[in-house]
């Protein structure tokens, strides 16, 4: 008799319900936070590659020749911009793409890091290209691919690899020239 009534005054007693509720809740809630923390620097690392391919195609048109040596300035500052992340899977690539009278597309000179630099003369096909370069023109193209890899690992479990391509137009001349690549 008094086990049945001290079970029952157990079962009424509702002072640990918040408690047992947050425990059961706790996992959900910091899944979603670092979830999303995750997801975020994720982001961040595909912006932080995006904004150097940009600019490392940017400060190139700036130009109107640019040399081996100073091609392998600009990568600096591509991986300056990378920071804080690692840059060890950082891949860039600078390629001086020329129209002929034809349309045809072909590789004027080319610079690269971590990746392999195209052939001179090689031709360009990529869709992006034919939307900004008419007959007898020129443009920088430039190439960024970065594996992403998540310290944390639970929601982004595997590296994820973001390719970015940029192309502009130089800005002193009608094309950039490289004496020594």
């Amino acid at each position: 008799m008094q086990l049945n009534r001290r079970l029952r005054e157990l079962g009424a007693d509702r002072r640990g319900v918040a408690a047992v509720e947050f425990a059961l809740i706790l996992p959900l809630l910091l899944l979603l936070y670092f979830g999303v923390a995750e997801l975020t620097q994720g982001v961040m690392a595909q912006q932080r590659a995006a904004h150097t391919a940009s600019t490392i195609g940017d400060l190139t048109a700036q130009s109107s020749s640019v040399t081996s040596a100073g091609v392998g300035q600009i990568f600096t500052v591509g991986n300056a911009i990378l920071y804080p992340y690692p840059t060890a899977s950082l891949q860039m690539r600078i390629t001086s793409v020329v129209s002929d009278n034809n349309g045809a597309d072909t590789v004027a000179w080319s610079q690269a890091t971590g990746m392999t630099k195209l052939a001179t003369g090689s031709t360009v096909s990529t869709s992006g290209i034919n939307n900004v370069l008419s007959a007898n023109q020129s443009v920088i193209m430039a190439e960024v691919n970065y594996t992403y890899t998540s310290a944390v690992g639970y929601i982004l479990p595997h590296p994820i690899t973001f390719h970015e391509v940029y192309y502009l137009r130089p800005r002193l001349s009608s094309n950039v020239t490289c004496g020594d690549c």
